[in-house]
């Protein structure tokens, strides 16, 4: 155990923190060069083309120190906020962290959040520069801001560069000198904690792990202590970073053992693997991560509704933060609605279904959770088809989220106005750094999901940052439930909840959308937008027209005029049977426009 050193890399996005990572592996000769490739530790093709990591990704190096031979378990973490989870599940099983700051960039808020985090669970911070061959990068500001918020000397920070790889043999042996052994336990019983898990279609549930205290060899009885479900470990071993079997883990090691479970929801981040019988007491695990943003997911085809729940569910076995659940659209059919951490989560998600489980999708704009009082009672409401009707509603609440944004200076006014327009509110700002603006602000989640992070990246040109926690408990909410309706009949796919200050814009908007979408009918269609018991906008889609007289020629007039009567008494009694035929692509475009907007 004493020569064994577990860490994780936390930095915000676009830090290089996965082209350190492919340098440590070059050092470590962990791979060869033929094997070698760019961002080799993100294994999915979405991660590569996008340049993040998405998913924790556990490796082992070896290398000599000292004397002596030493194991390096890296857990490699995703940087973006939305996949903070995914960074404090690998905290837990590690006892260091590198601190990585993009030389060029400086601290960012998302920095400051790991960092936090980190802290909070005593680990050991190695704080690094990167891309330190840039010729514009602010190497010696940048220290100086990482010394000041880690708390330790200028000279303890490191100067790194992924592409020239320049600093990182120095890196590997200070995080052997820095970073403590794992600490040895009391007892020899097997406690091991689950980080993450996926799924093998020939293998069952493969779960990485952590080995607190004894070993784990191939072929032991074992048992999940949440689930207790019992198996016998089929293969263990670790990843280098593809999975490699070995002869046993012990103490201190990360790896992976293959359980041959090939139920769903049997495995759970956070549980502990221990002998079948033992009865040893669980360690402590994590918290379950809770939904920010729902949105609903149709197939285009309700022939694939049953692929799409079992593509959902096994995604569910490789990403723990996503949840859902089945619902019934009149329109869209049937479908699930999913809860995810952030609209990057939901983007990522939808992408991997289309990708891998080649599924065809409709996907709703993203809607949060209300806690809504009326006559019924209270409840938490997610779509707002179910919201009641306005006047059964006492009260309607929301959650809140604060936010710590860094801009440089001469974006504030700017940005102070972009507050304005998604109800934000300032409460402390100070002067960060090298005169950078830090902004400590609260806003409701729903406009915060309202593409308020890609905003604040358009107006700052891309240099502001930000990063976000949910407040607990609920405020009080000033929105309104907006419908449609087509041919005076209410189209629930439409509604949706949006705040009392844009109610008109938003009917607005969708009545427009709608008007030119619908095709024409036989008869005129009357599209309305309501809101609190009121039409707030309409716009009526004329009838086709068709000359009923065209094949009429010469002879009398009355002809004619009969003909057209004719004609207009029947579109009388078409009218007052008239229905909404509102065809499925029209659906589809409606929710694009929505989420592009």
């Amino acid at each position: 155990m004493k020569n064994i050193r577990n860490f994780s890399i936390i930095s915000h996005v676009d830090h290089g923190k996965s082209t350190l990572a492919d340098r440590m592996l070059e050092e470590t000769a962990t791979i060869d060069a033929r094997h070698m490739r760019d961002q080799v530790l993100d294994s999915m093709d979405l991660e590569r083309e996008r340049g993040i990591t998405i998913k924790m990704q556990p490796v082992r190096m070896r290398i000599d120190h000292g004397g002596e031979k030493y194991i390096l378990n890296l857990i490699d973490t995703p940087g973006h906020i939305d996949f903070s989870y995914e960074v404090s599940r690998s905290l837990r099983a590690v006892e260091g962290v590198v601190l990585l700051v993009d030389g060029t960039q400086g601290v960012q808020a998302q920095t400051l959040t790991t960092l936090q985090m980190a802290k909070e669970l005593g680990r050991v911070i190695v704080p690094v520069v990167s891309k330190v061959d840039i010729l514009y990068a602010r190497v010696d500001e940048t220290k100086l801001e990482l010394a000041e918020i880690v708390g330790c000397d200028v000279d303890d920070v490191l100067e790194v560069s992924g592409k020239t790889g320049q600093g990182v043999a120095e890196l590997l042996h200070t995080i052997i000198d820095r970073v403590p052994a794992p600490e040895k336990s009391e007892t020899d019983d097997l406690k091991a904690l689950v980080f993450d898990f996926e799924y093998s279609e020939h293998r069952g549930i493969i779960v990485y792990l952590r080995l607190m205290s004894g070993t784990l060899k191939e072929g032991d009885s074992l048992e999940l202590a949440q689930s207790g479900n019992e198996f016998k470990a089929l293969e263990v071993g670790v990843a280098v970073p593809d999975r490699v079997s070995t002869e046993k883990l012990g103490p201190g090691d990360i790896g992976y053992v293959v359980t041959g479970i090939k139920e769903a929801g049997v495995a759970s981040v956070g549980d502990t693997v221990r002998e079948q019988g033992a009865g040893t007491t669980p360690l402590q695990g994590y918290m379950i991560p809770s939904p920010v943003i729902w949105a609903s997911i149709f197939p285009e085809s309700q022939d694939d509704f049953d692929d799409l729940r079992q593509a959902l569910g096994r995604l569910r076995l490789s990403d723990s933060s996503l949840s859902f659940e089945e619902e019934s659209s009149t329109a869209l059919g049937r479908g699930f609605r999913c809860g995810f951490l952030g609209t990057l989560h939901l983007e990522i998600i939808t992408e991997r279904l289309k990708r891998e489980f080649g599924l065809e999708l409709i996907v709703a704009s993203p809607s949060i959770t209300y806690c809504v009082t009326s006559e019924d009672g209270v409840e938490e409401i997610r779509s707002p088809a179910r919201f009641p009707e306005h006047g059964k509603i006492e009260e309607i609440e929301e959650q809140w989220a604060s936010v710590e944004l860094l801009t440089p200076r001469k974006y504030v006014d700017i940005l102070m106005q972009l507050f304005y327009e998604y109800e934000a509110d300032v409460k402390n700002t100070s002067v960060f750094g090298d005169g950078r603006t830090a902004f400590d602000i609260v806003m409701p989640l729903r406009e915060l999901v309202r593409n308020f992070f890609d905003e604040v990246k358009r107006v700052s040109s891309g240099y502001a940052s930000l990063s976000y926690t949910i407040q607990e408990g609920w405020h009080e909410a000033d929105v309104q439930r907006l419908d449609i309706l087509v041919a005076g009949e209410l189209i629930p796919a439409f509604s949706r909840i949006v705040s009392r200050r844009r109610v008109e814009q938003e009917a607005r908007s969708l009545v427009e959308n709608l008007h030119e979408l619908l095709p024409r009918q036989l008869t005129a269609t009357k599209i309305q937008a309501q809101a609190h018991g009121r039409i707030i906008a309409s716009q009526t889609l004329s009838a086709l027209k068709k000359d009923v007289t065209g094949h009429l020629y010469g002879g009398d007039i009355t002809r004619k005029m009969k003909l057209r009567e004719k004609q207009k008494e029947g579109k009388k009694r078409m009218q007052k049977g008239a229905r909404a035929s509102i065809p499925h692509d029209v659906f589809m475009e409606v929710i694009r426009r929505s989420r592009e907007k």
